[in-house]
């Protein structure tokens, strides 16, 4: 993932989604320099906010607010920038605007990778309407007929797939296990800072620790946390190793 525009894109449907599954990834690189921004879909107001609709009077400002305060407190801990669309969930609905405003973010942004959803998910449509939405757009800011004559420097980014809840059902293929040992704490604290989902915690800590231990037997070196990506498009390499 590594390059030298030290650049990262992030698009997620919820707001917990880039934390369990792609924190390591954005703090690693923003320990490495890249400018890392993340744009974040929904509040997750509908159904990602268990705990916080267990609150006496909430309602669904107060559940937006408290959401958007926990997951920019998780973003800044990572190092991350953030901008959120309000876009609902349950269901996720975009409109052109936010189509046209995330063009501009590729443009501007011009990232050296883009991590988002995998492309299926039974248990929830959110996230591969967010992952459609990431490649599409992705797609259409190549384009030079879009928006002529506005000037910008873009080249299509590679794109990681981040692991879903359930992979197997997912048809998610683990082909990359990134080694986050360095970054686990700073990973754990955006944890500890969504407690809207506490009961993921621990899940996610368990995920993090079969995915080291997976990655150190097939790099042949010792690893406890891991994250695991799949490519949407094939590496070209000059020579196999």
């Amino acid at each position: 993932m590594a390059d030298q525009k030290k650049t990262g894109l992030v698009i997620t449907a919820h707001p917990g989604d880039f934390v369990w599954r792609a924190g390591g990834a954005i703090a690693l690189h923003v320990k490495r320099g890249y400018r890392v921004k993340i744009v974040c879909m929904s509040f997750g107001e509908r159904g990602e906010s268990q705990f916080a609709w267990k609150e006496a009077g909430a309602t669904l400002a107060t559940v937006k607010k408290g959401r958007k305060e926990e997951v920019e407190k998780a973003a800044q801990i990572l190092g991350a920038e953030i901008e959120f669309f309000d876009a609902g969930d349950y269901p996720l609905r975009t409109t052109p605007e936010m189509f046209e405003r995330t063009v501009d973010i590729y443009r501007e942004l011009n990232p050296s990778f883009v991590l988002t959803h995998a492309l299926e998910d039974p248990y929830n449509f959110d996230h591969p309407a967010a992952a459609h939405f990431a490649q599409e757009t992705r797609v259409v800011a190549q384009a030079m007929g879009h928006k002529p004559g506005a000037k910008y420097t873009y080249a299509a980014p590679p794109v990681f797939l981040f692991e879903p809840h359930q992979p197997e059902q997912c048809n998610f293929k683990p082909q990359v296990i990134l080694n986050i040992d360095e970054v686990w704490e700073t990973k754990y604290k955006a944890f500890q800072a969504l407690p809207a989902q506490k009961h993921l915690w621990a899940y996610y800590e368990r995920v993090a620790l079969n995915r080291g231990m997976q990655g150190g037997r097939n790099a042949g070196k010792a690893m406890t946390y891991g994250e695991a990506y799949q490519r949407l498009f094939p590496s070209v390499l000059e020579v196999l190793q």
